[in-house]
Protein backbone atom coordinates (compact mmCIF):
# COMPACT_ATOMS: atom_id res chain seq x y z
CA UNK A 1 0.00 0.00 0.00
CA UNK A 2 2.65 2.64 -1.22
CA UNK A 3 -0.21 5.04 -1.74
CA UNK A 4 -0.96 5.23 1.88
CA UNK A 5 1.23 6.09 4.83
CA UNK A 6 1.18 6.41 8.24
CA UNK A 7 2.54 9.45 10.37
CA UNK A 8 2.63 11.33 13.59
CA UNK A 9 0.60 14.01 12.11
CA UNK A 10 -2.35 11.71 10.34
CA UNK A 11 -1.67 10.09 7.07
CA UNK A 12 0.20 11.01 3.45
CA UNK A 13 -1.46 10.34 0.54
CA UNK A 14 0.22 9.59 -3.02
CA UNK A 15 -2.34 10.72 -5.39
CA UNK A 16 -2.41 11.25 -9.28
CA UNK A 17 -4.64 13.45 -10.17
CA UNK A 18 -6.75 14.17 -13.44
CA UNK A 19 -8.29 17.39 -13.94
CA UNK A 20 -10.87 18.33 -15.82
CA UNK A 21 -13.68 15.18 -15.30
CA UNK A 22 -17.26 15.15 -15.15
CA UNK A 23 -17.11 14.84 -11.84
CA UNK A 24 -14.67 14.88 -8.44
CA UNK A 25 -14.32 10.65 -7.38
CA UNK A 26 -12.40 8.42 -6.79
CA UNK A 27 -11.19 6.47 -9.31
CA UNK A 28 -9.17 3.39 -8.56
CA UNK A 29 -5.72 3.20 -9.26
CA UNK A 30 -2.97 4.44 -10.90
CA UNK A 31 0.60 2.63 -10.55
CA UNK A 32 1.74 3.30 -6.67
CA UNK A 33 -0.97 6.03 -6.54
CA UNK A 34 -4.67 6.62 -5.73
CA UNK A 35 -6.45 8.37 -8.83
CA UNK A 36 -8.50 10.80 -8.22
CA UNK A 37 -10.98 12.41 -11.16
CA UNK A 38 -11.24 16.43 -10.54
CA UNK A 39 -14.14 18.35 -12.18
CA UNK A 40 -12.05 21.74 -11.77
CA UNK A 41 -9.43 22.42 -14.29
CA UNK A 42 -6.01 22.87 -13.26
CA UNK A 43 -6.49 26.89 -13.80
CA UNK A 44 -5.40 29.44 -11.27
CA UNK A 45 -5.07 26.50 -8.26
CA UNK A 46 -8.39 25.57 -9.28
CA UNK A 47 -7.93 22.15 -8.96
CA UNK A 48 -6.01 22.08 -6.32
CA UNK A 49 -8.39 24.08 -3.97
CA UNK A 50 -11.01 21.19 -5.15
CA UNK A 51 -8.65 18.47 -4.48
CA UNK A 52 -8.19 19.91 -0.87
CA UNK A 53 -12.11 20.24 -0.39
CA UNK A 54 -12.96 17.07 -1.63
CA UNK A 55 -10.31 15.16 0.68
CA UNK A 56 -11.54 17.28 3.92
CA UNK A 57 -14.76 16.32 3.08
CA UNK A 58 -14.40 12.45 2.26
CA UNK A 59 -11.94 12.27 5.36
CA UNK A 60 -14.17 14.39 7.94
CA UNK A 61 -11.31 16.99 8.61
CA UNK A 62 -11.23 21.16 8.62
CA UNK A 63 -9.58 21.96 4.68
CA UNK A 64 -6.90 22.97 7.07
CA UNK A 65 -5.95 19.72 8.08
CA UNK A 66 -5.23 18.81 3.95
CA UNK A 67 -1.64 19.88 2.73
CA UNK A 68 -0.03 19.48 -0.60
CA UNK A 69 3.29 18.59 0.45
CA UNK A 70 4.75 18.65 -3.25
CA UNK A 71 2.79 18.41 -6.75
CA UNK A 72 1.25 21.59 -6.94
CA UNK A 73 1.69 22.09 -10.64
CA UNK A 74 1.90 18.56 -11.48
CA UNK A 75 -0.73 15.33 -11.38
CA UNK A 76 1.15 13.48 -9.09
CA UNK A 77 1.04 14.82 -5.22
CA UNK A 78 1.67 13.85 -2.34
CA UNK A 79 -0.66 15.26 0.25
CA UNK A 80 -0.73 15.10 4.59
CA UNK A 81 -3.99 14.80 6.10
CA UNK A 82 -3.24 15.84 9.58
CA UNK A 83 -5.79 14.08 12.17
CA UNK A 84 -6.97 10.85 10.64
CA UNK A 85 -6.23 7.20 10.93
CA UNK A 86 -4.61 4.87 8.32
CA UNK A 87 -7.65 2.94 8.79
CA UNK A 88 -9.95 5.64 8.27
CA UNK A 89 -8.27 6.56 5.39
CA UNK A 90 -8.24 3.51 4.01
CA UNK A 91 -11.87 3.11 4.58
CA UNK A 92 -12.99 6.29 3.09
CA UNK A 93 -10.93 6.64 0.10
CA UNK A 94 -10.33 3.11 -1.40
CA UNK A 95 -14.18 2.15 -1.02
CA UNK A 96 -15.41 1.79 -4.44
CA UNK A 97 -18.22 5.01 -5.24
Amino acid sequence: MDWLQADAEGVKLRLHIQPGAKKTAVAGFHGDALKIRLHAQPVDGQANATLIAFLAQRLGVAKAAVTILSGASSRAKRVQVAGVSLATALAQLAAAE
